[in-house]
């Protein structure tokens, strides 16, 4: 168990203190995918940092495993950070060594004699999917095998927590569902507790069982993924869960038109679109104003804006009828939503 208590992390500068972090509390539980997401400057990277004491928070504590990290001597610190590790999105691999040295490197630090840890290595290689790249250099890999690399490389001293500080953001779309199902492989077959810093939403989407949504060094919101992303209450979490479908979508509706909003959260995939089993079924005509849905698995995530009849039964009928279906969310929503 991970637990944040009241983190306050605070710069001096010229121009007076400023705090990356204010009063952050976070439990994270063993073998979770915990995503921390929000934009840049809002404390994110900071906060990983304090996590494993690379930075020590101004306020607060941070334990794990009930071990208070800020009363740890160094000795006791280094010791601690073996079962943390991290990997960036800049890969930090070691140029002028191969992969299978790469690998190598924190178990040479940690002792572990050189017959032993290249035995290991190539084993953590073949669990990335890489071992017939032992011998290549970091030049020759592309940036979805140098981020594999890297990973091999963090779970050689059998870590119980990964941190994962934008791991994806160099990568293209396709690498980064790779690299992020390779994850949830790990988390899953080594039951390691992941942490993942991101300010891209379908990362957290992809792979996270809970999330933070952090806002200026502050929790904005928390909580299992769907639950939140499905019924966001803070302005924050809305601003990254529906950065389109906000005020200015809804200004291009008609005058006559009410808005209504379908999250979709893993709602089964249907032959009959909804909009039109909602004009067979009800008699209720909607324009779509606005739409960011994806299908994965015959199942459907994202939103939708619908542009609805000023006519307050209708509404009401009309998020009636998609609040009974399954893992389908509707509100009526306006120009300050």
């Amino acid at each position: 168990m991970i637990e944040i208590k009241n983190i306050s992390k605070k710069f001096r500068t010229e121009g007076g203190d400023i705090y990356a972090l204010k009063d952050v509390s976070l439990n994270i539980a063993d073998g979770d995918v915990y995503g921390i997401i929000g934009v840049s400057g809002a404390g994110k990277s900071t906060l990983v940092r304090c996590i494993n004491m690379l930075e020590k928070p101004s306020e607060g504590t941070v334990c794990i495993d009930g071990v208070d990290m800020s009363l740890l001597s160094e000795k006791q610190l280094r010791e601690k950070r073996k079962e943390i590790a991290m990997i960036f999105q800049g890969f930090n691999l070691l140029m002028q060594r191969n992969c299978l040295k790469n690998v190598c490197f924190p178990m040479e630090l940690a002792g572990i004699n050189r017959v032993e840890a290249e035995k290991k290595a190539i084993k953590l290689l073949e669990l990335v999917g890489l071992k017939d790249k032992a011998y290549s250099y970091p030049s020759q890999l592309s940036g979805g095998q140098k981020q594999r690399v890297a990973i091999a490389r963090a779970l050689a001293n059998d870590p119980k927590l990964l941190l994962c500080d934008e791991a994806t953001s160099a990568l293209d779309p396709t690498t980064t569902n790779q690299i992020l199902e390779l994850i949830r492989e790990i988390n899953q077959k080594l039951n390691i507790t992941v942490i993942v810093i991101t300010h891209q939403m379908n990362v957290v989407e992809s792979i996270c069982r809970h999330v933070a949504i952090l806002d200026n060094g502050v929790v904005a919101e928390k909580g299992p993924v769907g639950e939140v992303f499905s019924h966001p209450k803070s302005e924050a979490t809305k601003r990254l869960v529906f950065p389109e479908g906000s005020a200015d979508n809804l200004r291009k509706s008609e005058p006559d038109e009410h808005i209504i909003r379908l999250v979709f959260n893993g709602a089964k995939a249907t032959n009959t679109p909804m909009i039109a089993r909602l004009a067979l079924e009800k008699g209720i005509e909607a324009n779509i104003t606005y739409a960011s849905t994806k299908s994965v698995d015959d199942k459907v995530y994202g939103y939708m804006l619908l542009g609805i009849k000023r006519d307050s039964n209708i509404i009401a009928e009309t998020i009636s009828y998609f609040m009974q279906m399954p893992d389908v969310y509707a509100e009526e929503v306006f120009l300050d939503d």
